[in-house]
């Protein structure tokens, strides 16, 4: 059976308050102070969406993301309460804070990138001299990014994320601990499926009683950075790259087909194979990193079946 993607949702519901559309995710805000989130199978690399979907995508991130919140629950309260879809979260509304909380364990990807041009502070933090792309930080750096409505997020510094108001000092410490010991939980659960977890990112929100609470997707392959662990060591002793699992496969297609979102560069085109190579690619994450089976949720009609589990699931428990 060949697989259909879902691009966009026009949902129905009632007591629809708005419908915010991000890169990949579509969030509806009801009047009962629930947001229902939809994972699209949008791809987005270097802040742009591609033209075409990736079979089964949006399935992979909500489910991986619903099974990390649950396992993490006992470390911060998050905005969940319930999947009655596979590409569907549903949960509680909360005001979102400005930033992204990145954490990264290893010199890759943007910091790499930032490294290799010279300079040796990002986002405030210092950076060691004399290491190589995908060595390991003696302590992982926290590296917050600007929450941009569109366009690229963009570094900050802690500093200047007080002292512009847009996290109090007090609200960035609790931050800051929630983040160093969610990328510790993350740590564990990808050690035991022999995975490294080497970078990621956190977002939270406030509830309107003032509680802090973990939002979004958490240990996804568009949020985070992994790597096999077997034969890391010996890769990096060699100078090899690394073995990888992560949305950074696609960035590095991009990159050597002269695309990195800048002014002037166009998309290539992504031929079929190349779309059934990264299905196959969120496929491998998914089974790796949570230790079971993909289960495809194939479907002909998915903006149907969306609206149906979730019109069922609204009535069985808010009517």
């Amino acid at each position: 059976m060949t697989a259909s993607t879902i691009m966009h949702t026009d949902l129905k519901l009632e007591g629809l308050q708005s419908k915010y559309t991000g890169k990949v995710r579509e969030v509806y805000r009801l009047d009962n102070d629930l947001l229902i989130l939809v994972a699209t199978d949008r791809l987005s690399a270097f802040d742009v969406v591609l033209p075409k979907g990736i079979p089964f995508k949006g399935q992979i991130l909500n489910q991986i993301a619903t099974k990390m919140l649950e396992a993490t629950e006992d470390i911060v309260p998050n905005w969940l309460i319930a999947s009655p879809d596979p590409n569907v979260s549903i949960g509680k509304s909360c005001t979102p804070f400005k930033i992204e909380m990145v954490i990264r364990g290893y010199l890759t990807g943007h910091a790499a990138r930032t490294y290799k041009k010279g300079l040796r502070t990002l986002c405030g933090v210092s950076l060691p001299e004399g290491m190589k792309e995908n060595d390991k930080f003696e302590t992982p750096i926290i590296t917050p990014a600007t929450k941009a409505e569109e366009g690229h997020d963009e570094d900050i510094s802690r500093e200047d994320i007080v002292a512009k108001g847009i996290v109090s000092e007090a609200d960035y410490k609790v931050l800051e601990k929630y983040t160093r010991q969610l990328f510790d939980r993350g740590t564990e659960i990808a050690k035991k499926q022999g995975l490294i977890l080497v970078d990621t990112k956190y977002e939270f929100g406030k509830t309107k009683s003032g509680e802090i609470v973990l939002i979004d997707e958490i240990h996804t392959p568009d949020s985070s950075r992994y790597f096999y662990q077997e034969g890391y060591e010996e890769r990096q002793q060699k100078g090899r790259s690394q073995k990888q699992l992560s949305k950074e496969f696609v960035r590095q297609w991009l990159i050597s087909e002269g695309f990195q979102g800048l002014d002037g560069q166009s998309l290539p085109e992504m031929k079929e194979d190349r779309i059934q190579s990264i299905s196959d690619r969120y496929i491998e994450l998914y089974e790796n990193i949570t230790g079971e089976t993909f289960v495809k949720a194939f479907s002909d009609a998915i903006s149907e079946r969306i609206q149906t589990n979730i019109e069922e699931y609204l009535k069985k428990a808010y009517s």
